[in-house]
């Protein structure tokens, strides 16, 4: 098992939600982070939260543009773990009323962004380390209508990891996928109904609760430390995959 202490970590969507949550881990584990996102403010704020000194810094990149990427992960250097946890709503259309400029940029987002980081982190991430993708219920629990585009994008990055495990052996390559969890990415979905549509769902759960980024946190670790884990899916969604 690899400690994370002193090591360092890049977190792609680290100035919210999950990766704040995956970065506050990191930190309380002693290691050093690195959180990327658009947003300079979020990430100001994200440093703040994390009160951490020089054993935090940031990033301000967007992960779909490939001068970014490429920028950033030279401006890091020599690291050991990337995880990535970024995103956007995802489209909601039902098939037939389908919104292509939508579709692409969610692709784009999601997926095309995963190849990107994947491509240039290559270049810097040790041997050994690992890199850490993030998917969803979505694939295991589509919503029905409009739940195609966002399944098949969160399929996929199983296997994603899969192939890229045996590519860059002994790079490890897995996928955490989450179930709901407690993100302002629900702000913007649901906005002022959140609270009611939060109380409906936890009772249905295996896990009687809807998770907060610090509940999910530790899959992110384990996959970082766990040596001898590699093109894996781990679920941490509190039995939602079962309902």
């Amino acid at each position: 098992m690899a400690m994370l202490k002193d090591g360092k970590v890049v977190i792609v969507g680290g100035s919210s939600g999950i990766g704040l949550g995956v970065a506050q881990a990191v930190v309380a584990a002693d290691a050093h982070v690195v959180i990327v996102g658009r947003s300079a403010a979020k990430l100001e704020l994200a440093q703040r939260t994390l009160d951490a000194g020089s054993r935090v810094s940031a990033i301000a990149a967007d992960m779909t543009n490939e001068q970014d990427v490429a920028r950033t992960l030279s401006d890091v250097g020599s690291f050991d773990h990337l995880v990535s946890t970024a995103g956007t709503p995802p489209p909601g259309y039902p098939i037939g009323d389908t919104d292509m400029e939508v579709v692409r940029g969610f692709v784009d987002n999601k997926l095309v962004g995963a190849v990107l980081l994947a491509k240039h982190a290559v270049r810097t991430l040790k041997v050994g380390g690992s890199m850490t993708f993030t998917s969803g219920i979505n694939k295991d629990r589509p919503p029905v209508p409009g739940g195609a585009v966002v399944s098949a994008v969160a399929g996929s990055f199983s296997y994603f990891a899969r192939a890229l495990a045996l590519e860059l052996a002994p790079m490890r390559v897995n996928i955490v996928s989450p179930g709901w969890v407690d993100t302002p990415m629900w702000d913007e979905l649901v906005g002022e109904a959140k609270s009611a549509f939060f109380a409906e769902m936890a009772p249905r759960l295996p896990a009687r609760k809807i998770a907060t980024p610090a509940d999910v946190a530790p899959a992110y670790i384990h996959l970082m430390e766990s040596e001898f884990t590699t093109g894996e899916t781990i679920r941490i969604d509190g039995g939602h995959n079962l309902i």
